[in-house]
């Protein structure tokens, strides 16, 4: 992470959320950075049924949540095969063994290609969190007992997104940040009597208790005012701030107050299917934007001097599902379903492309990349892996493999030397 103030905020972390001396955690479905890398060593660039597998535990069935890894614990959230209930899953680090499983709740809802838990849960030393696509809140300590629990949608209405609530929550500077970016009048029931906002909220991880929560307003419609994103924190001259994307804008809010610091409406043509699904990823001292539907992915330079603007944009081979990575001084940007399917390596402050390749693959790769260690870890819906070499000049493959336990649409975790691939069926932990 290279931006403005980028160098306090990796320390800052490391000093949190790495062992003592030697390893990284990977704590939030984008990692200790929040831009889908990590600093670890000596990961592993090919394995097999019986190489470099350290182990594999069963789970209860399928979910596009990546799994998080803390102080030791793994946590991983999952429906029930054949049956309407999801889980919170808690495994030992070290071995795999399951340590503890919690039924968090129950719903018969489904929706297109996504279910009640692709909400990756996020970890700090001592708990852990998580949230499901029927606004269910719940935290837990290490040994799997509950904190507090609190439903969003119960709250505050349906929570009105065409496919399904998908965003992660954020723990960052002691607080937990949940987004509800939604379309106003809900598809399907629970009906509601008024037009619904949109909003960000900040609650007290310790109790659940709401800090603020911040409207969001928009100019968008109906499906255009929804987003599946996960906010991010954004460190610039010494100062956080916390952005989100969809219905249409970039806003930034004041960490401890939701205040609107600032937005970019970085989609002015109205129409009515805009929503976002990617997050936004920062680094070199610019926000990564994606506009809808592969329309293109940009370069935003937030206000300073003078006002937010877009310095380049890329409109060829733009992803729809996948969250752009920041690695090493580097944007990796996937399109995962049109175009032969192909990663672009850019320059993030010219757009210049450094190489781009074709990963191939039956299906969508719908899961983001991830890096450490001079590599890239994509995987595909349908199984296929594949490992290519970061930076350099041209597109290198290292490594392919295959899992023939699909749906697969969780990105690759990577936490202590090891890789964490979650399937529709196990967990798999790679590595010595």
């Amino acid at each position: 992470m290279r931006d403005s103030g980028g160098a306090a905020l990796v320390i800052a972390l490391i000093l949190v959320m790495a062992a003592p001396g030697l390893a990284t955690d990977w704590p939030q479905w984008r990692g200790p950075f929040f831009n889908g890398s990590t600093d670890e060593k000596d990961l592993p660039a090919s394995w097999s049924q019986t190489q470099n597998v350290a182990w594999v535990s069963p789970l209860p069935g399928p979910s596009g949540a990546t799994a998080v890894i803390s102080n030791g614990r793994v946590f991983v959230t999952s429906m029930v095969k054949d049956d309407h209930d999801f889980v919170a899953l808690c495994f030992d680090e070290k071995t795999g063994n399951q340590l503890w499983r919690k039924t968090v709740g129950t719903d018969s809802r489904r929706y297109p290609r996504n279910h009640m838990v692709s909400p990756s849960p996020v970890a700090d030393a001592e708990n852990v969190f998580f949230l499901y696509g029927n606004g269910q809140l719940v935290g837990f300590d290490f040994a799997g007992n509950t904190l507090w629990a609190r439903n969003i949608e119960t709250e505050y209405g349906n929570l009105a997104l065409m496919f399904g609530y998908s965003c992660s929550p954020l723990l960052y500077d002691g607080k937990l940040y949940i987004t509800v970016i939604r379309r106003d009048r809900p598809y399907r029931a629970p009906r509601a009597d008024s037009p619904l906002d949109s909003f960000i909220m900040a609650l007290d991880p310790k109790t659940g208790r709401t800090i603020w929560k911040q409207q969001r307003k928009t100019n968008a419609f109906d499906e255009g005012m929804e987003t599946y994103s996960t906010p991010v924190p954004f460190v610039r001259e010494g100062k956080a701030e916390l952005l989100t994307t969809g219905a249409d804008f970039i806003i930034a809010h004041h960490p401890a107050t939701g205040a609107e610091l600032w937005r970019f409406e970085y989609w002015t043509r109205k129409v009515r299917d805009s929503r976002i699904i990617p997050s936004l990823v920062t680094g070199s001292g610019l926000i990564f934007g994606t506009w809808h539907k592969h329309k293109g992915v940009f370069a935003l330079q937030p206000p300073g001097n003078g006002p937010a603007k877009i310095l380049w944009d890329f409109d060829h081979a733009a992803p729809d599902c996948s969250t752009p990575l920041f690695y090493q001084g580097r944007l990796y940007v996937l399109d995962g379903m049109t175009r032969g399917k192909v990663v672009t390596c850019f320059d993030p402050k010219t757009g210049r492309q450094f190489w781009q390749g074709i990963l191939g693959g039956r299906g969508p790769w719908r899961a983001s990349l991830t890096a450490s260690d001079g590599k890239l870890y994509c995987i595909c819906e349908t199984g296929e892996i594949v490992v290519l070499r970061a930076g350099g000049d041209k597109f290198e493959i290292l490594f392919e493999a295959k899992k023939d336990e699909t749906p697969i649409r969780s990105s690759i975790s990577i936490a202590n030397g090891r890789l964490f691939i979650r399937t529709a069926e196990n967990l798999y932990c790679v590595g010595k």
